[in-house]
């Protein structure tokens, strides 16, 4: 059965799905919204809820006769199907919903009229969260060990724009910076990073249009 993700030709929430699926090596396809006018007239003039979906969103996921939208939803979903769920339940649910809260923040600030002045006290909570982060994820090498998890590729993704947003942040943070590393170094993951195709070459991290969107010539400047 062929998974299909649809979203936004953007990074932003459906990058982990994307990660995940490559990961595992899924057979998925995806429909892709562009970010523009026309794009926002195919999704929002017909396509949104003509696909079955309970409350029509982007992202959304239908493998077979499952429909998801959600975003975090989708990233349990995959995790459950390809065993990667945290083992310690407790703490795996706590790492989700951090990034889950933070990237819901740096939405937020990049959509808003206020960037520039929001920015400081965001990077200031991205410090604050990095040495947290360091002591959380501890030996590793990955968030709950040997065990690589969707998790993972949450925080990855999330870590990843906001070390485009400040790279200053990240100058002394060898603990996470060897974790993004190992996440990057994943089997299918580096290859696909590599690889012509790589949305970090096309896509920006937020809609062209808004205040902050991370356009991909700038990304791990």
């Amino acid at each position: 059965m062929v998974v299909t993700l649809g979203y936004w030709g953007i990074r932003a929430l459906g990058e982990p799905a994307r990660l995940i699926l490559r990961y595992v090596d899924a057979d998925w396809t995806e429909t892709t919204i562009p970010p523009t006018k026309e794009g926002a007239g195919m999704w929002f003039g017909g396509l949104k809820h003509s696909l079955g979906l309970d409350f029509p969103n982007l992202p959304y996921l239908i493998d077979g006769e499952v429909k998801l939208t959600e975003s975090t939803a989708i990233y349990r979903y995959l995790g459950r199907k390809y065993d990667l769920m945290p083992d310690d339940v407790i703490r795996g649910d706590l790492a989700e919903q951090l990034v889950t809260g933070l990237r819901t923040y740096i939405t937020k600030i990049a959509y808003s009229g206020e960037f520039e002045k929001s920015k400081p006290r965001f990077i200031t909570m991205i410090d604050t969260r990095l040495a947290e982060f360091t002591k959380f994820l501890g030996d590793g090498p990955f968030l709950f060990g040997e065990k690589v998890t969707y998790v993972d590729f949450m925080a990855f993704e999330f870590w990843e724009q906001c070390r485009r947003l400040n790279p200053d942040s990240f100058k002394d943070m060898d603990v996470v910076n060897g974790y993004l590393e190992r996440v990057a170094g994943l089997p299918r993951i580096k290859e696909w990073i590599e690889s012509e195709d790589c949305t970090r070459n096309t896509y920006s991290i937020n809609s062209p249009m808004c205040a902050w969107p991370g356009f991909p010539e700038d990304v791990n400047k």
